[in-house]
């Protein structure tokens, strides 16, 4: 299970036990809360991403602070930190030692084995994992929600680490919304039944209507695809129940804030 941690610096966050004992000293990573960073309501505190769509926004400048609190708290205050354009799909970029990187890519994983620059992804409900090699040398930020459930973006990103490296890995499930908290329509039940054999990860109500399980789907996803059930990291924490911890794009109707996951590879003591 994730540990929560609260930096001398402010920010509260959680970490992955099975991330923290890999590599030489831990792999560096966090999934963010909404407590604190800098910003007011409603997008107190720790904010880490502007709603779109949205007339009500935060000043960039201050979110742009909160990332370099919650870099700091984690040792990596001088990693120019990578991101994408997150469209609720199945793309992964790789971001390699020595290439040039430009932020902003259409896609929802990153996968890299470059220890100088931290991985990022943004939620407010959706599904964050991180993912390291055992040695910590390769490293995925993924964002998943219902749609990259079904896009697979999670077994993609594990093949993209795996083009990397040939070391087992472990995976951990960030907060997220929860099975009770999600209810969705009978185009996306189907999508998931249609997907997975465990009927288990949906809740059919009489109108068609019902919930679905994101982080037991994604959980069924690494064991399928061969992470054992030990190297997988998950929590029991809900964005949308959870309102004191998190932000929640369903809850708060797209006035919130944004949480992140980031990580970073470690260097080896050999270079």
């Amino acid at each position: 299970m994730l540990r929560r941690r609260t930096a001398n610096n402010g920010p509260v966050y959680y970490v992955s036990p099975l991330l923290e004992a890999r590599g030489e000293g831990g792999v560096p990573h966090a999934f963010s809360t909404r407590l604190g960073g800098l910003s007011p309501p409603p997008f107190d505190s720790l904010n880490l991403g502007n709603p779109s769509g949205c007339d009500i926004q935060d000043d960039y400048p201050r979110i742009y602070e909160n990332f370099a609190l919650l870099q700091s708290a984690i040792r990596c205050g001088d990693r120019p930190r990578c991101w994408v354009h997150q469209v609720h799909g199945g793309e992964v970029v790789r971001v390699r030692r020595g290439d040039a990187f430009e932020n902003g890519p259409k896609a929802d994983a990153l996968v890299s084995d470059d220890p100088s620059r931290l991985m990022s992804v943004r939620v407010a409900d959706c599904v964050p994992v991180l993912m390291a090699s055992d040695d910590g040398k390769v490293v995925a930020a993924v964002h998943a929600g219902w749609r990259g459930v079904i896009a697979g973006v999670v077994p993609r990103a594990i093949a993209a680490l795996r083009e990397m490296t040939d070391i087992p890995l472990v995976a951990a499930i960030g907060p997220c919304i929860g099975f009770d908290a999600f209810e969705v329509g009978p185009e996306v039940i189907e999508q998931f039944e249609a997907a997975f054999d465990d009927r288990s990860l949906v809740r059919r109500r009489d109108d068609g209507k019902g919930h679905v399980d994101l982080r037991r789907a994604i959980q069924q996803q690494l064991l399928k695809i061969g992470v054992p059930a030990d190297r997988i990291d998950t929590t029991d924490r809900c964005t949308f129940r959870d309102e004191n911890e998190f932000f929640s794009h369903r809850r708060d109707r797209g006035v919130t804030g944004r949480m992140a996951a980031v990580i970073g590879a470690v260097e080896s003591l050999s270079h």
